[in-house]
């Protein structure tokens, strides 16, 4: 199979592996037990903490691990409740149906407009009506389109009215440098299995000087905020996961922009193809595009046919059938919409996989 959904998610790396299964046997310890085999589990949660925290520069913050990015997504506007939230348009479903969900909960629900490439201009967080306290959502890289948000202007922008700002970096870890600190966030959510880590992983991050409400009640783990015995094996594995992505950075970034940069030149030589988001900074694996009088969905049926897996945008909305939100809030016209596939590479694609991948999309327009 030619796989090119990694923001989808990706295949755990065999290193991953090795360092989780001594977790899932031999060291099977309750972290909260005082014992040896417990201490052995709590030790193997703060290195954990300390390689994540190293890969998002995140010094004296806390990490609170989650079941997944949709938790850590929750959790974060779990602490809005009673107070103003405002999301930006194109935000991943867990914080978009999340926030309507719990509409009745917030003092206020504002959605931020954003413009024809999706990045949230500055003027648009002016025509919330902000409290001190309040909460804005935006998302650091699009799932859908690749684009990178300007995070710490909009911090900065909001920090003299004392709004709270979280962003889901679920996409943008691993795939570029960002500084969690730089960025100035109060609250930012993570997964494991998008940076060749283990499903069922995530974290919120939170900043020092953020006073988190808890989550689930039952037990003092995760600093109280989140009850419950910790899935150690795959906290093990999302910290290895993330000691990885910081080593091999470098190297995984300028290839995976290298085949990026070969899509996109093959690409433009099909008439009337569309590239979203084509000017702005977007992240180096992501290309979403759309070609006119072509059905995205069937277009997806024939490359799996073909044994290769692309999408047409986020894999959590992937079945509704329904024009991708993304691309109505960026005022992409809805039959252009309708035909947008999303390629996301990985570290370990290859340029063989790129040229096969161009020739069959061709024979499939074609026919």
């Amino acid at each position: 199979m030619i796989y090119l959904d990694h923001n989808a998610t990706t295949c755990c790396d065999e290193r991953v592996v090795e360092a989780m299964l001594p977790y899932l046997h031999a060291m099977y310890g309750n972290p909260s037990s005082l014992y040896k085999l417990g201490r052995v589990a709590r030790s193997a949660i703060d290195i954990a903490r300390e390689q994540i925290s190293a890969l998002i520069d995140a010094p004296g913050a806390r990490i609170v691990f989650t079941s997944g990015g949709t938790e850590a997504n929750a959790l974060a506007l779990a602490n809005a409740c009673g107070l103003g939230l405002a999301i930006s348009a194109i935000e991943h479903p867990s914080i978009f149906e999340n926030a309507e969900y719990n509409r009745q909960r917030f003092r206020q629900l504002h959605t931020l407009e954003v413009n024809e490439a999706g990045a949230v201009p500055l003027v648009s967080l002016d025509r919330a009506n902000w409290q001190a306290g309040d909460m804005a959502s935006v998302m650091l890289a699009n799932n859908e389109t690749g684009l990178i948000q300007d995070i710490a202007a909009i911090t900065e922008h909001l920090a003299e009215r004392g709004v709270n700002v979280h962003t889901d970096a679920v996409q943008a870890l691993g795939k570029i440098s960002f500084s969690f600190k730089k960025l100035g966030v109060k609250l930012m959510s993570l997964s494991s299995h998008k940076i060749y880590g283990p499903k069922g992983g995530g974290a919120l991050v939170v900043a020092e000087d953020f006073v988190l409400k808890p989550w689930l009640r039952g037990g003092d783990q995760q600093y109280g905020w989140r009850a419950g015995t910790e899935n150690v094996a795959a906290i093990v594995g999302f910290g290895k996961a993330a000691e990885l992505a910081k080593a091999e950075a470098a190297l995984r970034g300028v290839r995976v922009l290298a085949l990026r940069t070969r899509l996109e030149q093959a690409l433009r030589t099909i008439p009337g193809l569309v590239i979203f988001a084509e000017q702005v900074k977007r992240l180096p694996n992501t290309v979403q595009f759309g070609i006119p009088g072509i059905s995205g969905e069937m277009l997806l049926m024939q490359l799996d046919q073909r044994n290769i897996a692309v999408s047409s945008g986020s894999a959590c909305s992937a079945s509704s059938g329904e024009i991708s939100p993304v691309l109505v809030a960026m005022g992409v016209e809805a039959s252009l919409a309708r035909s947008a596939i999303r390629v996301s590479l990985g570290k370990d694609n290859n340029e063989t996989e790129i040229d096969q991948f161009v020739d069959v999309l061709k024979a499939s327009i074609a026919n």
